[in-house]
C-alpha cells in the first residue's frame, strides 16, 4: 500500500506543531484540540497547498490562525469550566509534580508561569521564531508586516530576558550586585 506524500511529510511536523499548540493554549487537552483542528484543516483543504512550498509554514500558518480564531469565540462567551475537565487538569497537575523533584518541579512552573506572562502576541511570535521560521515565513503566518515581527521578538526577548533574570535572582542563580537587571 503506497502511502500519501503529503499526509507522510504533514504528520512529520506533528510534534513541533503539538509543542507550539501547549505554549499557545497552556493546555494538553486544548493543544491536542488544536492540533488535530489543524490536520482536519490541513487534509480538507489540501487542493490549496502548493506542492514544493513550504509545508511546515503552511501548517503551523493554520494552527495559529486556528487558535487565533478560537481565542476571539471564547473572548465573545462567558467563561465556563467543566467539573471533568478541572479534574482531569488536576489530576495531570499532580502526578506530575509527583514524578519530578519538587524543586525542579517548582522551577520549571515558575519558568513556564513566567513564558505564560508575556502577552499573546509577542509570545506567539516568539513561538514560531523558536520553531524555526524565518521572520518573512512569521509574517506571512501572522498577516503582519516583517517589521512588526522584528519588533514583537525584540521586545518579546527584552520582556523574557527580565522575567527569567528574575527567577534567576529569586532563586540565587546569579547574584544582583554580579549581573544587574537587563535595562526595560
Amino acid at each position: 500500500m503506497a502511502t500519501d506524500p503529503f499526509e507522510s511529510e504533514a504528520l512529520s511536523f506533528l510534534d513541533a506543531l503539538y509543542r507550539t499548540a501547549l505554549r499557545m493554549t497552556r493546555s494538553e487537552a486544548e493543544a491536542e484540540d488544536l492540533v488535530q483542528e489543524t490536520y482536519i484543516r490541513a487534509f480538507r483543504f489540501r487542493a490549496q497547498f502548493t506542492p514544493g512550498t513550504n509545508l511546515k509554514a503552511w501548517l503551523f500558518r493554520i494552527l495559529t490562525n486556528t487558535f487565533i480564531n478560537e481565542y476571539r469565540r471564547k473572548a465573545a462567551r462567558p467563561d465556563t469550566t467543566e467539573l471533568d475537565d478541572a479534574s482531569e487538569a488536576y489530576m495531570q497537575q499532580v502526578s506530575e509534580a509527583v514524578a519530578a523533584d519538587e524543586d525542579t518541579a517548582a522551577y520549571v512552573e515558575e519558568l513556564e508561569g513566567r513564558i505564560d506572562e508575556v502577552a499573546e502576541k509577542f509570545r506567539t511570535t516568539l513561538l514560531l521564531d523558536v520553531e524555526g521560521f524565518s521572520y518573512k515565513e512569521i509574517a506571512e503566518m501572522l498577516e503582519i508586516p516583517i517589521g512588526t515581527v522584528m519588533s514583537r521578538l525584540h521586545r518579546g526577548r527584552k520582556i523574557l530576558q527580565r522575567r527569567l533574570y528574575d527567577v534567576a535572582r529569586d532563586r540565587g542563580i546569579v547574584a544582583a550586585r554580579a549581573m544587574p537587571r537587563p535595562a526595560d
